[in-house]
């Protein structure tokens, strides 16, 4: 779907625009939209289109295309329910914290360190340690 990083992350400024138009959205668009909401600290970048920033942890940033992207990867384990038991666990997730958005910010920590995990030992992510620590937040 995606031939780099930028058209990825052209792909959320061109949500954003179409959203602002009150276009008709695509499924995937319509997820996307709810995401962007849900995040006004990003509009300003996104109606820059500012998709060229290396975001650096040595700087402080927060990659706000990742993070959103994240957003998207657990929407899609929930509505999947893979790894099995994910589903009950946002949840359980939602019951404590109140939201659902506030159920996922708390699952992207844990989802961020798997990744860098698998990266870091050039493995596949282990989706049972990824379901367990959820289950501790």
């Amino acid at each position: 779907m995606y031939g780099d990083r930028n058209d990825m992350r052209q792909f959320f400024v061109d949500v954003f625009n179409k959203q602002r138009a009150q276009a008709v959205l695509s499924p995937l668009e319509s997820i996307v939209a709810e995401i962007i909401a849900a995040h006004p600290e990003y509009h300003s970048l996104l109606e820059k289109g500012n998709i060229d920033d290396n975001y650096t942890v040595e700087r402080g940033d927060t990659n706000p295309f990742l993070h959103m992207a994240m957003h998207i990867a657990i929407r899609e384990q929930v509505q999947t329910d893979r790894p099995t038991g994910i589903r009950n666990a946002w949840q359980e997730l939602i019951s404590r914290h109140g939201d659902p958005h506030a159920a996922e910010h708390a699952m992207l920590e844990v989802l961020g360190d798997t990744l860098a995990t698998a990266q870091r030992n050039n493995t596949v992510p282990d989706e049972q340690a990824y379901l367990e620590a959820v289950r501790r937040l």
